[in-house]
């Protein structure tokens, strides 16, 4: 059976238009299809400010943020199906259900509150998707991905459980009596019945889950651009497609913060040699990238990455003695327990410096190191990533913009540096 997985993420179902490319999209497949879709242009945005709003609870803010993802939503509906539509019914009870969880007293477990709030996002936008290809004769299955996908009760940051996730999703997901399933990106659920989420931009990995389960014949990831490039337009202009990628390259890229692939969507690809497609939403008639187990190009053009928003720490001994491997193992216990990810390390005798995102709140972590460590920082710096350097993308890129720190390997060059503007002639 030559199963398709497809996934289109918010960008794609933004808006009715958004459904309607999408639901198009889908008919054109004559495959058996398994469809998962992320919440709906920026709702997971607002649904992370309706979090803050609940944990202070502040009833005010609360309402305000709930009623605006419900009104967003509710627009799209009227544009798909008209005013009065009998679908409103099924959609406000979906609303019901969120607006009575926001009346539960919150836990002291932020993660745990987050992942039972913005997972809604997920299921109010795939049941608009599936409702309007039923409405066009488009026959699907719906199916809730909290009930296939199971995993730990790291909430925020979940890890699957194959050997359920495995049974439950061929057990739903037979195609006997269905040829397309809709289903949700990002979520999943404990072994008893807890909503998780799979990391921040989890719904690519959610579409490798099911292809990988599934032994589809291909992972189809649709975006808003051509295919994987060698940088974000948004701050190089310049940016190229890339054509075609091994899947070691494209995990190298992923690990260094590539956005157009979630760093876990890879691998269980690669185990199975399924192929993925980076295809664009907007031109479906472009070719995209194919990402795969082979490197058919020789391709090196460098590739560029920033990660903005980072903070630059450097970690010495109280008593200025080497940094050796028990120093090492108590820093990491430290980075661990306070789940902050490292997203470059370099450690000399007497120190050991590390860049870090600022999303999750960095300061406990560095209070925590102070307890046994010198620690001195640098706010407001971003990290640079050039694969397969060379001396004119790193004079292009990095120019005389100041840098903080440097990292060179074999084939990739890593630069810590002042915030700024970036501009190119």
């Amino acid at each position: 059976m030559n199963i398709q997985v497809y996934k289109f993420g918010g960008a794609s179902v933004k808006d009715a238009s958004g459904v309607r490319n999408v639901c198009s999209i889908i008919k054109q497949n004559v495959n058996p299809m398994v469809v998962v879709i992320s919440a709906m242009g920026k709702t997971t945005n607002a649904m992370e400010e309706l979090v803050e709003a609940y944990m202070l609870q502040d009833t005010l803010l609360m309402k305000s943020k709930f009623d605006f993802v419900i009104n967003y939503h509710h627009n799209i509906i009227g544009d798909l199906f008209g005013e009065g539509h009998l679908f409103y019914k099924t959609f406000d009870e979906i609303a019901d259900a969120l607006w009575d969880r926001l009346c539960v007293p919150p836990s002291r477990d932020y993660d745990f509150e987050y992942d039972q709030l913005v997972s809604f996002g997920e299921i109010m936008s795939t049941k608009i998707v599936s409702r309007y290809a039923d409405q066009i004769g488009f026959e699907n299955t719906w199916v809730d991905a909290r009930v296939l996908v199971k995993t730990d009760d790291d909430y925020r940051d979940s890890k699957v459980n194959w050997g359920l996730t495995t049974q439950f999703i061929k057990k739903e997901c037979s195609f006997e009596n269905a040829s397309v399933y809709i289903t949700q990106g990002f979520i999943g659920s404990t072994i008893n019945n807890k909503t998780t989420t799979l990391g921040r931009e989890g719904s690519d990995y959610s579409g490798s889950i099911f292809a990988h389960v599934l032994n589809a014949e291909s992972l189809t990831i649709w975006k808003d651009v051509p295919g994987v490039l060698n940088a974000d337009p948004r701050w190089y202009p310049q940016a190229k497609k890339l054509e075609d990628i091994s899947y070691p390259e494209a995990i190298e890229l992923a690990y260094y913060g590539a956005q157009v692939i979630h760093p876990k969507t890879l691998k269980p690809l690669q185990n199975k040699e399924i192929p993925l497609y980076v295809k664009s939403f907007v031109d479906t008639s472009l070719v995209g990238t194919k990402i795969q187990t082979v490197e058919h190009s020789g391709n090196k053009m460098p590739v560029f990455i920033l990660k903005q928003n980072q903070l630059f720490i450097t970690i010495s001994p109280k008593d200025f003695s080497f940094i050796v491997e028990d120093n090492l193992s108590d820093i990491f216990s430290i980075f661990g327990k306070n789940k902050i990810k490292i997203n470059l390390m370099q450690n000399s005798a007497l120190n050991f410096s590390v860049c870090i995102d600022t999303k999750r709140n960095p300061y406990k972590l560095i209070e925590d190191l102070k307890k046994d460590f010198i620690v001195k920082y640098n706010e407001n710096v971003e990290l640079v990533t050039i694969r397969n350097y060379t001396q004119d993308a790193m004079d292009e890129i990095i120019g005389k913009k100041e840098i903080v720190d440097s990292q060179l390997s074999r084939n990739t060059a890593r630069f810590v540096v002042k915030e700024s503007e970036w501009k190119f002639s």
